[in-house]
C-alpha cells in the first residue's frame, strides 16, 4: 500500500455523471493538493456520511486550492445518482475494473453483503507533484476519517 512520501499511483477511470466523462488522475496534479477518498459503496450509511462530510468542507478545501475526489467500485450510473441525491459537487470516480483500488492495495470483501473486491475506506492527500502527504486507511470500513486532519493535511501540502 502506498504511504506518506511515496509517489501516488495514477489511474484512469470514469466520472459518475450523466456524461460518463473519462477521468485521469494525472490531469488533476500540478494545480494544488488532491484529496482521493476511496469508499466501499454509494448509498450506504457510512459512505453517505463521508461524502456529505467532505461536501460540507468543500469550500475550505477549495480555499486551499485542493481538488476532492471520491472513488469507489460503483458504476458511473450509481455514482451519478448518488451525487445528484446528495448534492455532491466534487467528482465521484467509478473504478469498476478495480485498477485504482488494486494500485492502492485497498481491495476488501464483505461477503455478508455480497460485495467482493471493493475499496476499503481510505483517504490520501497528494501534493501538486503527486507525492502522498497524508494517508489514512480504515481498520473497519464503517469507520470514517478524521475530517479536520484531512483538511489540515491539505492546508499544509
Amino acid at each position: 500500500m502506498p504511504t506518506t512520501g511515496d509517489t501516488a499511483p495514477t489511474f484512469t477511470a470514469t466520472i459518475g455523471t450523466s456524461d460518463h466523462e473519462s477521468f485521469d488522475l494525472e490531469n488533476h496534479l500540478g494545480n494544488g493538493p488532491v484529496v482521493v477518498a476511496f469508499f466501499p459503496g454509494a448509498f450506504t450509511p457510512p459512505c453517505t456520511n463521508e461524502m456529505v462530510a467532505l461536501q460540507e468542507k468543500l469550500d475550505k478545501f477549495r480555499d486551499a486550492d485542493a481538488t476532492v475526489l471520491g472513488v469507489s467500485a460503483d458504476s458511473p450510473f450509481s455514482l451519478g445518482a448518488f451525487r445528484d441525491e446528495h448534492n455532491i459537487e466534487f467528482d465521484l470516480v467509478s473504478d469498476m475494473n478495480g485498477d485504482a483500488i488494486e494500485a492502492y492495495d485497498l481491495e476488501i470483501d464483505i461477503p455478508e453483503l455480497g460485495l467482493y473486491d471493493i475499496a476499503n475506506r481510505a483517504v490520501f492527500v497528494l501534493d501538486e507533484n503527486g507525492t502522498i502527504e497524508y494517508e489514512w486507511t480504515a481498520d473497519d470500513p464503517t469507520n470514517e476519517p478524521a475530517y479536520d486532519e484531512v483538511l489540515e493535511a491539505v492546508e499544509s501540502a
